[in-house]
C-alpha cells in the first residue's frame, strides 16, 4: 500500500471483527452443548441458574434464569462459566451498545430473560452481534468520527471508532476464553468428568 491510498475506518473494523466471528469464535461455539455451556471447572464459579439457587447476592434476570453479578466485582474476579461469558458478551458488550446507539430493545444485566440452555444462548448472541455489526456498518466513515454520547456513560467524550475498536477487543478477548474453556471440556480427565 503507498501513503495516496484512502482507507475506509469503518470497513477495516467491521473486517476485522467479522472475519475473526466467521472464521474463529462462532465456529469454535458450533456443537456447544449444555453439559458444557453450565460446566463448572472450579468451585465457586459465576454462571446462570434456576431462579433461586444463583451464588450471589445480587441475582440478575428477568425470566426463570438469572446469572450471578456483584457490584463492585470481587477482587479476584470470579472464574466464570462458559454460560456466563455468553451472557455477558449478549447483555453488557453488545445489547447495552445496540440498545444506546442503534434503537434495540432495553437490556440491562438485571432485567434480561437469560437463556438456561446454549442454544438459547448462542441465539441471542448471533442476533445481539448481528444487530451490532449492522449498526456500525451504519455508521460509515463519517459516523466513526462522531463521539460516542451519553449512551456510553465514561466513553461519551470518545470517538464511536475508539467505542467499536473496543468492542472488537472485548469479542477477541472473551471468544478467547469461551475457546479455552471449550478446550478444557473436551480434554478434562475421568477425575474431572466425574466432578
Amino acid at each position: 500500500m503507498n501513503s495516496t491510498t484512502a482507507i475506509d475506518v469503518n470497513d477495516l473494523l467491521v473486517e476485522q471483527v467479522d472475519w475473526h466471528w466467521r472464521t474463529q469464535l462462532r465456529p469454535r461455539l458450533d456443537g456447544l452443548t449444555d453439559d458444557e455451556y453450565l460446566w463448572e471447572p472450579v468451585a465457586g464459579m459465576w454462571s446462570v441458574h434456576p431462579r433461586g439457587h444463583g451464588r450471589t447476592e445480587l441475582q440478575g434476570g428477568s425470566g426463570d434464569t438469572t446469572i450471578d453479578f456483584a457490584h463492585p466485582e470481587p477482587t479476584p474476579a470470579p472464574v466464570t462459566t462458559i454460560a456466563w461469558r455468553i451472557a455477558h458478551l449478549v447483555v453488557g458488550v453488545l445489547g447495552m451498545r445496540v440498545h444506546g446507539h442503534f434503537g434495540g430493545p432495553p437490556v440491562d444485566y438485571l432485567g434480561f430473560d437469560y437463556s438456561p440452555t446454549a442454544a438459547g444462548a448462542l441465539a441471542q448472541l448471533d442476533e445481539q452481534y448481528a444487530a451490532w455489526l449492522a449498526g456500525v456498518r451504519g455508521w460509515g466513515e463519517e459516523g466513526l468520527r462522531e463521539p460516542c454520547g451519553p449512551a456510553e456513560g465514561p466513553w461519551a467524550e470518545h470517538s464511536r471508532a475508539d467505542l467499536v475498536a473496543h468492542i472488537n477487543r472485548e469479542l477477541i478477548h472473551h471468544g478467547a476464553e469461551l475457546a479455552l474453556l471449550r478446550d478444557l471440556y473436551a480434554h478434562r480427565t475421568t477425575e474431572t468428568q466425574e466432578n
